[in-house]
C-alpha cells in the first residue's frame, strides 16, 4: 500500500483515495553511479535546521549507532536502556497486553516500536522499482549487507532469507517488459520482493535477552499488489490451506491471496510467501531453541505490510512453526503492525488472540484512512457483541480490528505542517517520528533523538521553516552511470537475484505442508 514507490505506503480499498507518487526532482548529471543520503545521527533533537552554534560536548561514553538511535548517552538520556530489555523482553513483547507502558509511553517499549519500524520501512528503502532496470521488483541489496545498506548498520540482525510474494499470475505486474529481449531472463515479470527474515546476532541476543526471529513486510508498490488491496470480501482462512478447522474464521481474500499465491513456472515464486516465512521461521526455532536459547518471533510491516504480518503471526501460531519439536519449546510471537487495516471477522480475532495467544500492537495516526478501511459493520460502530451476532448471520463485510491500539497524533507535532495529503497522514517515516515525539496523552511532543528530516525522505510534510526538501531520498541520476565512450546507461549489478535455501523442502514436509512423495524426497 505504497504512495511513494519506495518508501511509504497508501492502501486503496473502497472508500478511500489513490494518491499518486511525487515526481522526484532531476538530478545533476555527474559520472557516479548512486548515490543514497545517509541517516544523520543526533543526540536530542529540538529542529531540523542546522545552525553555526557549537554542540555541547558529549559524555564521554562508548556508542554504538542503529538506524537513527544511538545507544550510550542518547540511550541513558531518552531512557531505552540497554540493560533494561534482558529482563523485561517477555512484557515488552505483550506478554501482559501492553498494561501500564502505553500511557505514558514506556520508553524501552517505544525504543523496540522504532527499531521495528524500522525494518518495515527497510523493505520500503530496498525496493528497486524502477521499470527500466532488469532487477525491477527485487531488493536492491544482497542479504549479507542489507542493514548497512539501508543505514542501519550496527542494528545486531542478520538478515536470513527475502521474501517474494506473487498473485494473479497472468497478469503482468509491470507496464512495460522489465528486460532488454536480447539478454537472458534474470527475474520475474510477476515475482517481487515483499520483505525479509532476519535473526539476531549473538552479541543483540545477549542485549535484548533472547534470541528474535524478526519478519518484517513492507506495503503496495505493485499493480498486482492493488488489485488485492480493493479484493476486500472474506473468505474463510482454511481454504488457503492454513489449517484452521472452524468455518466461521475469515479473512480478507485480497491479502490471503498474496500471502499464499505461487507460481510454478517461476523459481523465485514456486513457493509462497506463506511456505516461504514458515520454512524459514520453524528453521530458526529449531536452530536456536534446540540449543536451549530463549526464542522469540516479531512480526512487523506497514498497511499491507501490517496485513500481511497480522496473516503470518497467525499462520505461524497456527501452523506451529513457532514450536520446536527436539527441545519442546514454543516462541512467543508477537505482531507491531503501523497503519494498519483490517484483516478478518470476529471469528479471525477470537482465533488470533485467545486460542493461538499471538499478541498484536497497533500503532496509527488518528487522521489516516487506512486503518478504517474495510468493512461495513465493524468495531468502530457497533459493539463486538452485534458484530459476532452479524457474523452468525452471515452478513457480509463484518470485520474487526484485534490487538491493543496506539493511538498518535500527527497534529500535536510541532514539526509537521498543516495538510490534506493523505499519503502524509500515512507515510511510515511520519508514525515513527510521532512514536518518538510520543510519551503520552496531553503530554509534551519531545523527540527522544531521531531526526525529523526523515520525515521528507518521501513525503512533503514537515514545515518549510525546518529547510528540508520533500522527497529527498533519491538515487543520483536515476542509477544512471557514465561509460568510458562517454554514453549513459543503468549498469547490471554485480550479483543474482537471491534464490530460495536448498533445505526449504525439508521445513516445509516438518510442518506437513508437502505431499507425501515430496516430503519423502526432501527427507
Amino acid at each position: 500500500m505504497s504512495t511513494t514507490m519506495s518508501c511509504s505506503s497508501s492502501l486503496s480499498l473502497p472508500g478511500t483515495r489513490i494518491v499518486s507518487p511525487p515526481r522526484r526532482p532531476a538530478a545533476p548529471l555527474v559520472p557516479q553511479q548512486s548515490i543514497i543520503i545517509r541517516r544523520r545521527r543526533s543526540a536530542v533533537i529540538t529542529s531540523a535546521v542546522s545552525t553555526d552554534e557549537k554542540p555541547a560536548p558529549a559524555k564521554e561514553k562508548p556508542a554504538s549507532v542503529v538506524g537513527d538511535m544511538e545507544r550510550g548517552t542518547l540511550a541513558e538520556d531518552s531512557g531505552r536502556s540497554d540493560g533494561q530489555l534482558t529482563s523485561r523482553w517477555r512484557e515488552i513483547h505483550g506478554s501482559n497486553n501492553w498494561e501500564g507502558l502505553l500511557d505514558p509511553i514506556d520508553t524501552v517499549l517505544r525504543g523496540e516500536l522504532i527499531r521495528y519500524g524500522e525494518f518495515a520501512q527497510a523493505c520500503y528503502d530496498s525496493f528497486d522499482y524502477d521499470r527500466f532496470s532488469r532487477y525491477c521488483g527485487t531488493c536492491r541489496y544482497p542479504p549479507k549487507t542489507f542493514f548497512a545498506d539501508v543505514g542501519l548498520a550496527g542494528v545486531g540482525y542478520e538478515v536470513t532469507r527475502y521474501l517474494y510474494a506473487t498473485s494473479h499470475v497472468h497478469l503482468p505486474n509491470f507496464s512495460i517488459a522489465k528486460h532488454n529481449p536480447l539478454d537472458d531472463r534474470m527475474w520475474s515479470e510477476t515475482a517481487t520482493f515483499i520483505g525479509f527474515v532476519a535473526v539476531s546476532s549473538d552479541a543483540e541476543t545477549a542485549r535484548i535477552g533472547r534470541r528474535d526471529i524478526a519478519v518484517a513486510w513492507r506495503g503496495t508498490v505493485t499493480k498486482l499488489e492493488w488489485v488485492e488491496d480493493v479484493s476486500a470480501f472474506l473468505e474463510p482462512i482454511g481454504q488457503y490451506g492454513i489449517p484452521c478447522e472452524d468455518p466461521r474464521v475469515k479473512v480478507e481474500a485480497g491479502f490471503a491471496d498474496l500471502y499464499t499465491g505461487k507460481d510454478p513456472s517461476c523459481k523465485y515464486c514456486k513457493y509462497s510467501a506463506r511456505e516461504q516465512v514458515l520454512a524459514e521461521v520453524r528453521k530458526l526455532v529449531e536452530l536456536y531453541a534446540g540449543k536451549g536459547e530463549e526464542v522469540s518471533v516479531t512480526v512487523t510491516g506497514h498497511s499491507l505490510g501490517s496485513a500481511l504480518a497480522m496473516l503470518s503471526a497467525f499462520d505461524i501460531a497456527e501452523t506451529g512453526a513457532n514450536v520446536s519439536p527436539s527441545a519442546d519449546v514454543k516462541a512467543p510471537v508477537c505482531v507491531y503492525s503501523f497503519s494498519g487495516p483490517r484483516v478478518g471477522n470476529t471469528w479471525f480475532g477470537e482465533r488470533f488472540e485467545k486460542e493461538l495467544g499471538v499478541k498484536a500492537l497497533r500503532i496509527l495516526n488518528v487522521h489516516d484512512m487506512v486503518p478504517k478501511v474495510p468493512g461495513i459493520f465493524t468495531e468502530a460502530i457497533y459493539p463486538m457483541w452485534l458484530l459476532r451476532l452479524a457474523d452468525m448471520l452471515g452478513l457480509p463485510s463484518v470485520y474487526s480490528h484485534i490487538g491493543v491500539l496506539l493511538a498518535l497524533d500527527h497534529e500535536v507535532s510541532p514539526f509537521l505542517k498543516k495538510s490534506f495529503d493523505l499519503a502524509s497522514y500515512h507515510n511510515l517515516e511520519a508514525h515513527l517520528h510521532l512514536l518518538d515525539g510520543y510519551n503520552g496523552r496531553g503530554r509534551e511532543f519531545k523527540l527522544g533523538g531521531r531526526d525529523p528530516a526523515l520525515v521528507n525522505k518521501a513525503a512533503d510534510f514537515l514545515k518549510d521553516d525546518h529547510m528540508v526538501p520533500p522527497g529527498w531520498r533519491q538515487d543520483l541520476n536515476k542509477g544512471m552511470v557514465r561509460t568510458e565512450d562517454g554514453k549513459w546507461t543503468l549498469p547490471h549489478r554485480p550479483r543474482d537475484v537471491e534464490e530460495h535455501p536448498d533445505d526449504t523442502d525439508l521445513h516445509l514436509a516438518q510442518l506437513g505442508l508437502l505431499t507425501t512423495e515430496v516430503a519423502n524426497a526432501a527427507t
